[in-house]
């Protein structure tokens, strides 16, 4: 495959990149607009965290996110790790409505593990452009792990 090219101003891809991860968060956030409610009625593990925590948690995981595919990008990304950077963001906008819009917790577990596996696959294949894009998608790797260890156990207990 060939790599995107690289003829646009590299602030411009940047304001790209970031406005991919603010449409994923608005997706997100139209499924969610009672969730703190909602997350505060159901059986959660004593270890959950408050429900003010995920906000800005994912306000620096989209943040870490949109600078890794950006550095991947300005490094060569060809394509299909593009077209993977966006497939992950797609993934991570579906689990929201999934969880909290539908109330399918056991789908919405199942639909986080595809979601872990692509943050796995993005981390290897950005690591072959910029180790610096790799690792910024270590903490949403981690904070993903959480969540679904989280959704697991909520759904367990629901």
């Amino acid at each position: 495959m060939t790599t995107l090219p690289m003829r646009h101003h590299p602030v411009r891809v940047l304001f790209l990149f970031i406005a991919a991860v603010v449409v994923t968060a608005v997706v997100g956030s139209l499924f969610s607009v009672s969730a703190g409610e909602d997350y505060l009625a159901l059986q959660r593990p004593s270890w959950s965290p408050p429900a003010w925590l995920f906000g800005p948690v994912w306000t620096v995981l989209y943040g870490l996110i949109a600078l890794s595919g950006w550095l991947a990008w300005r490094n060569g990304a060809r394509r299909g790790e593009l077209l993977l950077f966006g497939a992950n963001l797609v993934l991570n906008a579906l689990w929201t409505p999934l969880f909290f819009g539908l109330g399918w917790f056991e789908f919405a577990f199942a639909e986080i593990v595809v979601l872990w596996l692509s943050i796995v696959a993005l981390i290897v294949v950005f690591s072959w452009r910029s180790k610096a894009a790799s690792a910024l998608l270590v903490p949403y790797l981690a904070w993903v792990s959480f969540a679904g260890a989280l959704n697991i156990s909520i759904a367990l207990l629901n």
